[in-house]
């Protein structure tokens, strides 16, 4: 696929932790498939929430 901002280099695919990303690397831009960004935020919530209860009172 092509970048859509750069519009020739073809886009590169990644794995990080079980999602895959597609980025450029001309322009550096990043681009997700339907459902990894909703991956993303919730392995950051759920990755986060031990941290919030520690420093909690």
């Amino acid at each position: 696929m092509k970048c859509p901002v750069c519009a020739t280099p073809d886009l590169l695919m990644t794995e990080r932790q079980g999602i895959e990303i597609d980025y450029c690397p001309q322009c550096r831009g990043v681009w997700l498939d339907r459902g990894e960004l909703d991956k993303i935020i919730e392995r950051s919530t759920r990755d986060a929430a031990p941290i919030a209860s520690a420093t909690a009172p």
